[in-house]
């Protein structure tokens, strides 16, 4: 399928790995030009090696910065003034008991996973009405839906995601500009990657083990029964990014594999 995206102009803020990258890579495979962010210079131009290693011919763009920082959207928006396709994946998660997340990791954690998708959307919201053309998506999470005990922080902000995109959605009634959230399960990100690496060596058992203990004690009603691949999530995001998605809007669509337990 066609998805129309040739010479539309993507951002995918944290995209040097993980789900970020693989949303990258498949708007880049549908011609897109992608605008490729990550914290550090050295970080984007890894990722901008790979992806061109993938895709020769692909049009990316790098700018270094970080969107969890007020300064850091700052800087993208100077550099970047103008989007036809927002994606708001960047995002941080640490577990913590609750009553050991501190101030100042709630502060923190809303910064990066809520306020970079406030400021960047605030600021390009503008020109997608002037061009009466756009797309929004916050890589928001089942976990937003389902408050983890283990992070009840991260959750609040997935939460958030929700209604913000919802919010946002209600001021482009009658025009072409959608705004939606995508909701991944259990994901193996970098991040995940890390976390499932830290448990194997602190329980002495290999990763295989660590990862069917997890979806059987943490998240028995997955179906998948194993952490998505990111390039599962991407092949959502690509096509909720397509103009052939006109159709949806406001909406928080699940890519979960099934770890919600809802039929609506």
């Amino acid at each position: 399928m066609d998805l129309e995206l040739k010479d539309k102009v993507a951002l995918v803020s944290g995209s040097t790995a993980g789900i970020g990258l693989a949303i990258a890579e498949a708007l880049a495979q549908e011609g897109a030009e992608v605008i490729v962010n990550g914290r550090t210079q050295e970080r984007v131009d890894a990722a901008l090696k790979e992806l061109r290693g993938k895709q020769p011919g692909a049009k990316l763009r790098g700018v270094a910065g970080d969107l969890g920082t007020r300064d850091g959207v700052n800087r993208m928006l100077k550099e970047v003034p103008r989007v036809d396709i927002l994606v708001n994946n960047l995002g941080a998660f640490a577990p913590h008991a609750f009553e050991e997340i501190t101030d100042e990791d709630w502060f923190s954690i809303f910064e990066v996973n809520v306020m970079s998708g406030v400021r960047l959307s605030r600021h390009y919201l503008k020109g997608m009405r002037e061009k009466n053309w756009g797309r929004i998506l916050f890589i928001s999470s089942e976990s937003g839906i389902q408050i983890p005990v283990e992070m009840v922080h991260y959750g609040v902000t997935k939460t958030a995601q929700i209604a913000l995109a919802r919010g946002i959605a209600e001021g482009t009634m009658g025009t072409n500009v959608t705004v939606n959230s995508i909701l991944p399960g259990p994901t193996r990100s970098e991040g995940v990657e890390g976390f499932l690496a830290n448990l194997s060596r602190q329980q002495g058992v290999d990763v295989a083990t660590v990862e069917r203990d997890f979806f059987k004690n943490a998240r028995p009603s997955s179906l998948l029964q194993r952490f998505e691949r990111p390039e599962e999530i991407a092949a959502l995001v690509a096509f909720v990014c397509s103009p052939k998605s006109s159709g949806i809007n406001g909406a928080a669509l699940r890519v979960d594999g099934g770890v919600v337990r809802a039929i609506a």
